[in-house]
């Protein structure tokens, strides 16, 4: 799959939760790259969030790493609410 044209900020958020899921079980790109069937270069760009994984990619890393594929979604949607939220006193009154 080429790598993406237009930047997405929730596949940044999903590439950095890949990653810690990766780092958190001292995994090489290499490593998950024979576990899934996925190049290690693929898995770099997905964790660099250069492209938007399907759903097939969600569930199968999901699998691998033993986690919900829900709550990884749950985390980039939680990620998202959060970069979207008015910080507090920036509204003014009038």
């Amino acid at each position: 799959m080429p790598k993406a044209t237009r930047h997405s900020n929730d596949a940044v958020r999903f590439g950095l939760i890949i990653n810690r899921l990766r780092t958190q079980r001292r995994m090489t790109l290499v490593q998950l790259g024979r576990l899934s069937g996925m190049h290690p270069t693929y898995l770099g760009v997905l964790e660099k969030g250069g492209n938007m994984p399907s759903l097939e990619t969600i569930l199968l890393l999901a699998e691998i790493f033993k986690v919900s594929a829900a709550d990884i979604v749950r985390e980039v949607e939680d990620a998202r609410k959060q970069a979207r939220a008015v910080p507090t006193g920036s509204i003014r009154e009038e």
